[in-house]
């Protein structure tokens, strides 16, 4: 009988620790290629030693890089998150060329597609349909399409992507807060319904860490970023929170941080006033002390 109830207890504990296990969200983080000036190999080895779960790009232009790009994703076990956007001289252009280049990226069964969608001149319809083909595309391949806050873009602004997100139920964004920051020169503390409601409808992110004056400092780990650096983590972690109570099993985030021209320089050298790659991967060490 004791040895009974001993098995029926262990049996217990195993079945509450799977389940436990089933339930834990996973963070992947991912790597921007923005910037890389070597081979796809090369780069992928050194993205898969530094400790990152993939990469995050555009589709390359031409068939002989693209077979270099899979090839080394497979050589080096890393996953893939695609970038999309559109382009033309017209809307009618531009349509076309975003749904094209969107159903591109799909078929490559990325883990997620990251949008640049639309302009921050078109109307609201005309960038509603964009929003619209997209939900379709990401229906139609099963796979999650986001919406990056972005200048330029639909989403360049907190309240303007309020009205869209009040409108389209089905709408998931890609938070890159830092162009938010930039845009509306504050760290948005009088935005707080917008960022909460942002913040639910999250479903990538960029750990990218912007300020009232850019949307990139130049170091996040120097003491003078200590606060902005404290705040955007902050926004982080209540979407990591909200992926767990909905139960959801995985949350990708791209650290992108971008190279020299978007990393301030000094004047004249044009020399970055810090390492584009060190940054990067000082992030995902922060993330995966923080998230895993």
């Amino acid at each position: 009988m004791k040895y009974s109830f001993i098995i029926l207890l262990m049996l217990f504990l195993c079945m509450t620790s799977s389940a436990q296990n089933q339930d834990r969200l996973k963070v992947k983080i991912y790597c921007t290629n923005w910037g890389m000036a070597e081979p796809w190999d090369s780069f992928c080895a050194k993205v898969k030693d530094a400790g990152f779960d993939g990469i995050e790009t555009w589709l390359p232009g031409s068939e002989s890089e693209l077979r270099d790009m899979k090839a080394a994703l497979k050589k080096h076990d890393l996953s893939l998150g695609l970038l999309s956007g559109g382009g033309g001289r017209t809307y009618s252009e531009y349509l076309v060329s975003f749904s094209k280049n969107l159903e591109t990226a799909l078929a490559m069964k990325p883990d997620y597609v990251n949008c640049h969608t639309g302009k921050d001149y078109y109307t609201f319809e005309e960038n509603k349909k964009l929003i619209d083909e997209a939900t379709k595309l990401s229906e139609k391949y099963d796979l999650p399409v986001y919406h990056e806050t972005h200048r330029g873009r639909f989403s360049f602004a907190a309240h303007v992507t309020k009205t869209f997100l009040d409108q389209l139920p089905k709408l998931r964004l890609a938070l890159d807060i830092s162009h938010w920051c930039n845009v509306h020169e504050s760290l948005l503390s009088d935005q707080k319904e917008t960022m909460e409601q942002a913040l639910q409808r999250t479903g990538h992110i960029h750990a990218r860490v912007g300020h009232p004056q850019g949307p990139q400092v130049n170091d996040p780990m120097a003491p003078e970023w200590k606060s902005t650096l404290e705040q955007h983590l902050a926004w982080w972690d209540e979407v990591v929170r909200i992926h767990r109570e909905k139960g959801q099993k995985v949350l990708t985030i791209t650290t992108e941080f971008g190279p020299a021209g978007y990393l301030p320089t000094l004047p004249y050298t044009q020399q970055p006033v810090a390492s584009q790659w060190n940054i990067n991967v000082a992030m995902l060490k922060i993330l995966r002390a923080r998230y895993n």
